[in-house]
């Protein structure tokens, strides 16, 4: 398994050339088991952006594939946002999202529109109109949603980094079925102008990737957050969630959390109380459903009937209830950025369980995710996914405090080498 760092330095170095590592990456596509990670592909424009590389400045993911759920524009493509109905009444765009802009302007090779949930509206990747999506030699194992195909493509290995949102954890169930790492960055961080979204007060952008090393660089080359310094004077503080909170969750999960709370050598561990995260659902919910309802109002017809009902439901909504609501949001947030005068970073699970098997009534299973993943949802907290051997760990940081994350990251891969070394010795 190569970083994107070893391969921008095999890149650099001439030992390996950005055609065949595309070539490469494009044979994968869509050979998970259910043959959809990609919406769309366009490989004409893939070599049109090869060429184009010789006339760019060297970029921090110059010749790297990455793929971008189908939620954000790009030239030349349609936007589906998972529906078959916006898929074939919408037009090419003729100009890129901001995101898209960016990803270019760095180097990097774009291979394609991933799979998504309609309207990236579902935690499973299920998908009515473009098939569910599934793991890569997983047989009928769902990859999670709603960046579903985001999470197949790095499976597959048709790219190295995906481009995913997180409403209300659909960077971090995707990371954790499917063992890979996720970042879901602080709210308002990243331009959302070319993309769609579900519910503004939750939306946020990020991606799915492979290796640890790669979190700071591609935060920074994606997102523009600032790399900052690893070195601390004073022991970093992380509040490990009581156990109370998890007492849903597979004990596997619960024992990679505790591999993972092992890995934080050197910081100070203490359990925290989640008793104020128990309404984050109950705030969270309405408030989506409300705003998704009036970006798709009109059309609700077109869409499957889970994602109707939650959508009829939302317009059902009086203003007056839902700014009740935000109310309710605003003392949620303040109440959990409390925790943060005493941690620096907050462990608990990604979700209570490590599969899904394509098929199964996965409805019963939407409200105990979102229980977990929720509390950051609700505060615009940004996220670091952990996986386990099974399941997988979520790492929040402080509202906005995303450099200070992605540096933890940069620490904790450096942490691991530096153990590796030392056992090799012995």
């Amino acid at each position: 398994m190569t970083s994107i760092r070893e391969t921008r330095r095999r890149i650099s170095q001439g030992r390996l050339g950005i055609s065949s590592l595309i070539s490469e990456a494009l044979s994968r596509v869509n050979s998970n088991e259910s043959k959809n990670s990609y919406i769309s592909v366009d490989e004409r424009d893939v070599q049109r952006q090869i060429a184009d590389l010789a006339s760019r400045p060297s970029g921090f993911l110059r010749g790297i594939p990455i793929s971008v759920k189908d939620c954000f524009d790009i030239r030349g493509y349609r936007t589906s946002m998972g529906a078959r109905y916006y898929f074939e009444t919408g037009s090419r765009k003729e100009r890129d999202a901001s995101l898209v802009e960016r990803l270019r302007a760095a180097g990097a090779i774009i291979t394609g529109k991933t799979h998504l949930q309609q309207l990236a509206y579902g935690l499973t990747g299920e998908n009515q109109d473009f098939g569910n999506c599934l793991q890569v030699d997983r047989a009928n194992q769902l990859t999670g949603g709603s960046s579903s195909g985001a999470a197949a493509s790095i499976l597959e290995g048709s790219a190295m980094a995906a481009i995913g949102t997180d409403t209300g954890g659909s960077i971090r169930f995707p990371a954790s079925l499917c063992s890979l790492f996720g970042y879901r960055a602080s709210i308002g961080t990243g331009s959302w102008s070319g993309g769609y979204h579900l519910a503004e007060s939750f939306d946020t952008i990020g991606f799915l990737f492979r290796c640890l090393e790669d979190a700071q660089l591609l935060g920074n080359a994606i997102l523009g957050i600032p790399i900052e310094n690893r070195r601390r004077d004073r022991p970093v503080r992380i509040g490990i969630v009581s156990p109370d909170f998890f007492h849903d969750a597979e004990p596997e999960i619960v024992n990679g959390m505790r591999r993972w709370q092992e890995r934080f050598s050197g910081c100070e561990c203490e359990t925290f109380d989640a008793t104020l995260w128990s309404e984050s659902l109950e705030i969270y919910r309405p408030i989506q459903a409300y705003e998704a309802a009036a970006y798709h109002s009109g059309h609700f017809d077109e869409f499957e009937e889970p994602i109707a009902d939650r959508l009829r439901w939302g317009a059902s909504l009086r203003d007056k209830e839902v700014e009740e609501l935000r109310g309710r949001g605003a003392v949620f947030g303040k109440a959990t950025a409390k925790l943060f005068e005493r941690f620096n970073f907050l462990l608990l699970p990604a979700a209570p369980v490590s599969r899904l098997t394509n098929g199964e009534d996965t409805g019963p299973l939407r409200d105990l995710v979102l229980r977990y993943t929720t509390p950051a949802s609700v505060c615009g907290l940004p996220c670091l996914a952990l996986p386990n051997e099974k399941g997988g760990c979520q790492l929040l940081g402080r509202k906005g405090g995303d450099a200070e994350l992605l540096a933890f990251a940069e620490w904790l891969c450096a942490t691991r080498t530096a153990n590796e070394r030392e056992t090799h010795r012995e």
